[in-house]
């Protein structure tokens, strides 16, 4: 939590504090937003404070690169490496990551508007585009659909996530959960059962007052959904 008062009073707020700043930066306004002075200001601190937590911007924009990472890559290769006794259940975990707001959509959607001016961040895009799509392969794979079927199924989960991300899509988490069934159907080509289906439902609902409560530190984000 970023600490505020007076800036000659020998407080340099903290790592997390700049970067949270940062990050909030970059989703409000890219990455030409992301400069040490208006971050300073907006935490009410010394310019000079930033230094003792970043040698200089350079090194604030790799830890962004690393905290996006962390906020999305991470959470859905964990969501596809979740107990799933059926390849709808392993479904229902991957749209769970995006809909409850695991995945990080507007920091997702931040760096690929930043990748368009970079080209070492949209390799990194890239790199992790492809990671990310042979998680969902193998996670198909490992529920019995062919090599060819699995890429042709994990290409369209991800596509269809992307173009939501891209599009910022704003739904309310009724008319999400009126959807999931049927993406189910057409990203596994079977029918989620009503129980898997109610496990879902109240997943999201938990996450969705979690976050009302002020509960995890990344908020889900509107139009960061598959359903």
């Amino acid at each position: 939590m970023t600490r505020h008062g007076d800036m000659d009073t020998g407080w340099r707020g903290s790592r997390e504090g700049w970067l949270d700043a940062a990050r909030a930066a970059l989703i409000e306004g890219g990455v030409d937003a992301v400069k040490i002075q208006p971050l300073a200001k907006r935490l009410k601190l010394s310019r000079t404070s930033f230094y003792w937590f970043f040698k200089d911007r350079d090194a604030l924009l790799a830890a962004l690169c690393e905290d996006w990472e962390a906020g999305t890559t991470a959470p859905l290769l964990a969501a596809t490496q979740a107990y799933a006794a059926t390849d709808t259940e392993a479904m229902l975990n991957v749209i769970a990551c995006f809909l409850s707001g695991a995945f990080d959509a507007g920091l997702e959607y931040a760096l690929r508007a930043w990748a368009l001016s970079d080209d070492q961040i949209a390799e990194t895009l890239r790199a992790a585009d492809d990671q990310r799509l042979a998680a969902l392969r193998e996670m198909l794979a490992a529920h019995g659909h062919g090599p060819d079927e699995a890429d042709a199924r994990a290409r369209a989960v991800y596509l269809v996530q992307i173009g939501y991300i891209s599009m910022r899509t704003e739904e309310t988490l009724e008319i999400r959960l009126s959807r999931i069934a049927h993406y189910v159907e057409i990203f596994t080509g079977r029918s989620a059962t009503a129980e898997e289906l109610a496990r879902c439902e109240a997943q999201l609902y938990q996450a969705q007052d979690a976050h009302a409560e002020g509960g995890p530190s990344r908020p889900p984000n509107d139009g960061d959904d598959t359903a």
